[in-house]
């Protein structure tokens, strides 16, 4: 739900050069918000701690907050749109850039402090490039208010709360933490993200896009499921090409980062401004931020088990039609429950954004992979969706009818939140 918090950003000397434009000093090809989109994901990504990486569901909620500032930032000094959390009146001539940076800077230190270090050193070198005077200091306030009514609509949020993951009354179908595996090897001991379907959403409230309960396991198509499993997704399957290997190493990367590069990529390529791109990455990471809470939500209400057991103890499913193998482990392991995909809730979120941006789903989406060191790209989102369907299931994580159904159920929330939310003003130019 949407937060309206009225502050007046103004700074009462400003100097003659400042009246006019917004001013700029970003390097060319890259704006402020792709700059600061990429300081974002590197504190992001970077964890609670040092050491620790952050898991890439719960990176998304930081995501939405650090991007919806920057847009309410950019929204108050270049006009266009309905701002997202935080209404703002800017001085003439204020500095976007410094807007952005500061917007940034003030989320990133408040919900990341661990990496203040980091991202107070890039605001430094960033603030330095941009000329001094009334429109810096201008800007600096805009971003300032914009962070701090974007801070103050997330209080109590539930995103700092520390909850212990309580394991439900083992049996067939129910979720069980899993021991490591050949790819990205996960501790075994605490599922992922046990905290994230309990976090506030930024658009709706409560359980409102819970998907109906994962297949029976006596069903067909849950046998059917199984084996296809057990043939290509096991680590050592003889079945599975070099080709569905490399794609589903090249899926192993995480999915924030994999997805937050190739966003910025194609903010770039397709020429976007500020005001552009800040309302693209806002809609966006706010869109995908929802949907994997949701997605959350229902993984920790339906605790469906993995295949790892469902394959290892097929003897106890009641389905005739499967035969257990206290053997099998898959190429990788995922240790959370396994209905809904989380990538497939990640990958629907962020299509569906880009097609409700864009108005197309046939647009140049390029992403590399750390993992595989190659680079992929898709002339259209489906191909996107289908490759990653295809990797979870090759891997091993994932059935089928669960990556399937979870491509078409999420991406609603996307679409809501665009009807909704970052629209353009009346009258206002696009």
């Amino acid at each position: 739900m949407r937060l309206r918090i009225g502050l007046t950003a103004m700074v009462a000397l400003v100097a003659a050069f400042a009246l006019g434009p917004a001013s700029s000093s970003s390097a060319a090809g890259e704006n402020a918000v792709v700059h600061w989109s990429g300081v974002a994901e590197a504190a992001i990504s970077a964890g609670a701690t040092p050491a620790t990486l952050r898991p890439p569901a719960s990176s998304t909620v930081l995501a939405g907050m650090a991007h919806a500032a920057m847009y309410d930032a950019v929204v108050a000094i270049e006009g266009g749109f309905e701002p997202f959390a935080t209404t703002l009146t800017a001085a003439p001539g204020a500095s976007v850039d410094a807007a952005v940076a500061q917007a940034a800077r003030d989320v990133l230190v408040a919900r990341v402090p661990a990496q203040m270090a980091a991202v107070q050193s890039a605001y430094d070198a960033y603030m330095a490039t941009i000329p001094g005077g009334s429109a810096k200091e201008s800007g600096k306030a805009v971003g300032a208010a914009a962070a701090a009514g974007m801070l103050a609509s997330r209080v109590g949020d539930g995103f700092d709360d520390v909850v212990p993951y309580v394991q439900s009354t083992a049996g067939p179908g129910v979720f069980e933490p899993i021991a490591a595996g050949v790819i990205n090897p996960v501790p075994p001991p605490t599922p992922v993200d046990v905290k994230l379907g309990r976090v506030r959403p930024f658009t709706y409230t409560g359980a409102a896009y819970r998907p109906d309960a994962p297949f029976a396991l006596t069903s067909r198509k849950y046998a059917d499921d199984v084996a296809e499993l057990q043939a290509v997704g096991r680590a050592t399957s003889t079945t599975r090409t070099a080709a569905q290997t490399e794609t589903v190493r090249f899926f192993t990367d995480p999915t924030y980062v994999q997805y937050s590069r190739g966003m910025r990529a194609l903010a770039n390529a397709r020429g976007l401004d500020v005001r552009q791109s800040a309302r693209f990455l806002g809609y966006t990471w706010v869109a995908i931020a929802d949907t994997q809470i949701a997605c959350w939500e229902a993984k920790y209400h339906y605790v469906f088990w993995r295949p790892t057991h469902a394959i290892q103890r097929a003897d106890t499913d009641g389905n005739a039609a499967t035969t257990a193998d206290p053997t099998w482990l898959p190429l990788v392991t995922g240790n959370h429950p396994e209905y809904p995909a989380g990538h497939a809730c990640f990958t629907a979120g962020m299509t569906k954004a880009v097609r409700e941006f864009f108005g197309t789903k046939w647009l140049d989406l390029t992403f590399t992979s750390t993992t595989t060191r190659t680079t992929r790209t898709y002339t259209q989102t489906g191909q996107l969706v289908a490759d990653v369907e295809d990797a979870r299931v090759w891997g091993g994580l994932h059935y089928r009818t669960t990556m399937t159904e979870t491509a078409k159920h999420f991406p609603r929330i996307a679409k809501d939140v665009y009807k909704d939310h970052f629209r353009a003003v009346r009258g206002g130019k696009d």
